[in-house]
């Protein structure tokens, strides 16, 4: 899996470079004393959902059929923030940091006929395809605390907890499938704080997972929708958020 890729590549780069990073001169030596301090983040998501199928039947020329829907693949996507950082401790940090995402996922449908025959590439004579695309650009507000280990020369790992908010500005009714505006969220993840001569840089890898059902009932729609869009919908009971961040802090 291509997710299990980068994760895997990130914990080797930071294997390697922390420890010979540790061996240069003590950069920033008091950096971390402040009370507050600001910084900006640049990563990468991948981002996927969590699908319950409904099992509800949609009839075609008297037949009943039923769609199951799953993710089908899963694209790289771009995020952008803001850090704000507030020092509880000498170990013990409270961040709030505001961003952006930008995500895309395919959602693949097969077909179960009435025979209990499960059927991948169905086609159809009033245009239905068998996968969608979903954009969604979320814009998430999340509070953190961050927990530090004691800093070996500039290399200083730490790990995350925390929850939020998310805001999806990029619904568009005239899409087979719409998205709940408002997410709730929790947030683990771990990284390391470089120091470097005028900054610190902090790669930095976190799992974050929604509770809120995104997907809007094909009832809540408005009366333009596409009668053939329906079943995109109406084969998903209930959708969540996951996503696994690769996240560049620049502090």
């Amino acid at each position: 899996m291509k997710v299990k890729r980068y994760i895997l590549v990130f914990i080797l780069f930071a294997a390697v470079l922390a420890p010979m990073h540790a061996q240069q001169a003590m950069n920033r030596p008091y950096v971390d004393d402040k009370l507050f301090h600001f910084g900006f983040q640049l990563g990468l998501n991948f981002a996927s959902y969590g699908i319950t199928d409904s099992e509800m039947p949609d009839t075609i020329n008297g037949t009943n059929y039923i769609y199951h829907a799953r993710v089908g693949s899963i694209l790289p996507g771009f995020n952008v923030g803001f850090i704000s950082d507030l020092r509880l401790s000498r170990h013990l940090n409270l961040r709030f940091c505001p961003g952006m995402q930008f995500t895309s996922r395919t959602i693949s449908y097969t077909r179960q006929t009435p025979e209990d025959e499960e059927d991948r590439n169905w086609k159809s004579p009033t245009g239905r395809t068998n996968s969608i695309d979903v954009l969604a650009i979320p814009v998430y507000l999340p509070l953190y605390l961050k927990w530090s280990a004691e800093r070996e020369g500039n290399y200083r790992p730490y790990v995350i907890a925390g929850g939020g908010a998310s805001f999806n500005v990029s619904r568009d009714r005239e899409k087979p499938v719409l998205m709940n505006l408002v997410d709730y969220f929790a947030e683990i993840g771990f990284g390391c704080d470089l120091y470097f001569q005028w900054f610190k840089f902090c790669p930095e890898i976190s799992y974050r997972i929604g509770f809120a059902n995104q997907i809007c009932p094909y009832a809540e729609r408005h009366d333009n929708s596409s009668p053939y869009e329906a079943f995109y919908t109406n084969a998903i009971s209930r959708m969540t958020n996951h996503c696994v961040c690769l996240t560049f802090n620049f502090e």
